[in-house]
């Protein structure tokens, strides 16, 4: 079955392939096709200096505007699988909030008192929590994905790796680029670029870009739609960059706006508490084609996050400084039907505000001929508060607002952190380079958390301080191919628990987690550069790892907070990316990636019949982190006598993974008197893992040469094989379990026009 299911998705995209070809039957007799080169090199900016992609000793993907414009991304959860190990899935319990795994790496939650163990930098400025990571994928100039930590240059919240975003910059020429999409369940966006300036020193950029959706599920008892979604985001960039001139500056606000309904899927089955208060039709549902129907109290997310940056340059011909500046403030009200019944278990009211400021300082330049370094100073600050009201069995839904909201939970959040780092090349011998570097990072980390009804529960303050070293070398035998090696340590900071129920454990940090990742790796031109091949080998090995644990405690007598596992983890894992120019028209991109990991010693206190024992989680596997992900692409674009005509087909194949650590089922350990020693966790809930996704997408792309301007209609589809599996999902310590959907099948078309 499922090899079937691989081959079928080799031959669409093939025949894609095929049937496009077959139109230009001369086209092995073009010129152009006689001796390719690559006049078009990638340049990245991995490594805060601009390298070709070829060049850099770093395992990183990039992706251009083109690949999302084609599939009429919507944001950039579409880059899932795309790059070797990595998954974007959308969480809707916050705002533009992402679950983003890379390595096995990740931090599948929302709550903004801990940072995510993969970092999103939009423009060079870090995204401080999981909310807001789920950027639009709109306007963007190229993502790079690095694999891997990359603390020495990015900070405490890349341990997992870097998704790097850079926008498009203002052309300083007056221009207009507009378009218009219409699809499945009555979606459809507008977005609007504005350029202008005088051509030589300045320019200004302005855009907007709305999309809105009636939503992919069906909520039964109401007969309509559910998942609906309304967004805007809208700004301008100012550039300054005038001829002659060793300084430039750009600076760039906007706004995004979102309303939302969080709508969740019902999976909770016979052995949980809220099963025996739901109809029959409600409990013991599958967590594929069920996910669609749904049966919960309609409820709202609104999200207003405005932000700006200011990135400035002065080259003083040795070395070039640099200074960015960002804000970030975000204003968020979400109510949302937990349980997902028509029964009204579980409801909550949350109300948040989070802002962070940072200031990156920078120095780059050669020190001699052989000896390049990037050095630099780092601040960031953050505060968040977030009040919480939860409604839980005995009240009705049309409890008035006055009376649901008297017991509320408030947690006030704040971190200050600030870091000095280094990183440097030196070409010690022909063909050799060394690369090494270091960050040395402190966080102070402040929380209180206390409910209105027993008062304050608990306030924490700690600091936390770590220096992550990166070692690697690399040789280049001839120019078209460079072999490398590296160690690198991740750090991500300790902090308090938001969920916490009891003053201890409020009051009680957990601990920084760390990894050192062993890597080798080979990159390739072949061919007369018409095949670019990139190869990686890992091993991650993670000491200290944070994992959410539901202990004993509190007023519902268990409680979430955030724990260390001392054992850790080990994760190892093969990748390749690279990509096939068959002609000046048809280019092939594949990428594969094995993994394999498992934790150590893990094992944490629990509750079996009324005692307090040892859990042994150590036979779970660790969540978002598939055994087997690949993705193969074809893109072909044929000249008419109206412009030109581009076909683009693509697969992506992830094996199943696990959302959460959870408990499939209990094997209790007993001593010679018969009491219970330790518990055995046998695996996690079978309903928090995913199915095979084998995603097919594809695009057809009509460009239209009017004079200087140009018209464009593309027809697309995105999850052409209708694959249905969770994008999250969760068990709540034995009372009711929940999840969240894959978009399905879903097609549409696109007008546009620019000049």
């Amino acid at each position: 079955m499922a090899f079937a299911r691989l081959r079928g998705a080799w031959l669409l995209a093939l025949t894609t392939t095929a049937i496009s070809g077959f139109s230009v039957p001369a086209m092995a007799q073009d010129s152009e096709d006689t001796a390719v080169t690559d006049p078009n090199e990638i340049i990245v900016s991995a490594r805060r200096r601009e390298e070709t992609l070829q060049d850099t000793p770093v395992a990183i993907t990039a992706v251009n505007a083109a690949m999302l414009e084609n599939k009429a991304a919507v944001n950039i959860g579409d880059l899932q699988g795309a790059a070797p190990g990595l998954l974007i899935t959308q969480q809707n319990s916050g705002a533009q909030a992402a679950n983003i795994s890379i390595r096995g790496l990740t931090y599948a939650d929302i709550e903004k008192s801990q940072t995510p163990t993969v970092g999103v930098v939009v423009d060079g400025v870090t995204i401080g929590t999981n909310t807001g990571q789920l950027q639009d994928a709109f306007d963007i100039a190229q993502i790079e994905v690095l694999r891997g930590p990359q603390g020495t240059l990015f900070g405490a919240n890349t341990i997992g790796g870097v998704i790097s975003i850079t926008r498009t910059k203002p052309t300083m020429e007056p221009g207009v680029k507009a378009e218009f999409t219409y699809g499945r369940w009555n979606t459809w966006a507008a977005k609007a670029i504005l350029n202008y300036g005088d051509g030589e020193n300045w320019g200004i950029k302005a855009w907007y870009f709305h999309n809105e959706t009636d939503g992919f599920y069906h909520n039964k008892p109401r007969d309509t739609n559910a998942g609906w979604s309304k967004g805007d985001s809208y700004g301008a960039s100012l550039l300054y960059q005038p001829i002659g001139s060793a300084f430039d500056a750009q600076f760039t606000i906007e706004n995004v706006e979102q309303t939302f309904d969080p709508v969740v899927s019902n999976l909770t089955n016979s052995t949980e508490v809220f099963c025996a208060f739901e109809p029959a039709e409600e409990c013991n549902r599958n967590n594929t084609t069920d996910l669609y129907t749904t049966f919960g109290d309609p409820a709202k997310s609104t999200y207003h996050a405005p932000d700006a940056t200011l990135h400035m340059n002065y080259d003083l011909g040795d070395v070039t400084l640099t200074s960015i500046t960002g804000w970030r403030h975000s204003r968020e009200k979400q109510t949302q039907d937990f349980d997902g019944s028509t029964t009204d278990l579980y409801y909550v009211d949350r109300r948040q505000h989070y802002t962070q400021w940072s200031q990156e300082l920078r120095a780059s330049g050669n020190l001699f001929t052989s000896f390049d370094y990037v050095v630099g100073g780092y601040f960031f600050n953050s505060k968040y508060d977030l009040k919480q009201w939860s409604r839980v069995f005995g009240f009705a839904p049309d409890v008035p607002p006055t009376e649901f909201d008297q017991n509320p939970q408030y947690v006030e959040g704040k971190t200050t952190s600030y870091a000095v780092f280094g990183d440097f090349n030196w070409s010690f011998a022909d063909k050799w380079r060394l690369s090494f570097g270091g960050r040395w990072s402190h966080d102070n980390k402040k929380l209180s958390n206390s409910f209105a009804q027993v008062g304050l529960i608990g306030t924490g303050d700690a600091n936390f301080s770590k220096f992550t070293p990166k070692v690697g070398i690399d040789y280049r035998p001839n120019s078209d191919m460079m072999l490398y090696a590296s160690w690198s340590r991740g750090y991500r900071s300790g902090g308090f628990s938001p969920r916490a129920a009891t003053a201890e454990t409020a009051s009680t940090p957990f601990q920084p987690e760390t990894v050192d990742a062993y890597e080798v790796g080979a990159k390739m031109s072949l061919f007369d550069r018409r095949l670019d091949l990139n190869l990686a080998a890992y091993v991650s090995d993670y000491k200290n790892m944070q994992q959410n644990l539901t202990v004993p405690g509190g007023p519902t007598g268990n409680q979430t907070i955030t724990g260390n596992v001392p054992g850790g983890a080990i994760i190892k894992g093969i990748e390749f990316d690279g990509s096939l120019r068959v002609s000046s028209r048809l280019r092939f991109t594949a990428s594969g990636a094995y993994m394999k990991s498992h934790f150590r010693d893990f094992i944490t206190d629990g509750v079996y019949g009324t005692e307090i024992v040892p859990f042994d989680y150590s036979a779970n596997r660790l969540i978002y982190a598939p055994k087997f992900t690949a993705s193969l692409n074809a893109d072909y674009e044929v000249p008419t006598s109206f412009g030109s005509v581009a076909a683009t087909a693509g697969w992506r194949h992830i094996s199943p993974y696990d959302e959460q650590i959870s408990a499939a089922s209990l094997t209790p350990i007993t001593d010679g008197s018969g009491n219970v020693t330790q518990v055995i966790v046998n695996g996690n809930d079978p309903r928090v893992r995913t199915t095979t996704q084998d995603l097919i997408d594809a695009s057809l792309t009509f460009n239209f040469e009017l004079g200087d301007k140009e018209a464009y209609f593309r027809v697309f589809g995105r999850n052409l094989a209708n694959e249905k599996t969770t994008t999250h999902a969760f068990t709540v310590a034995g009372l009711w379990s929940f999840g969240m959907a894959l978009e399905p099948r879903t097609y549409g078309a696109t007008i546009g026009f620019k000049y």
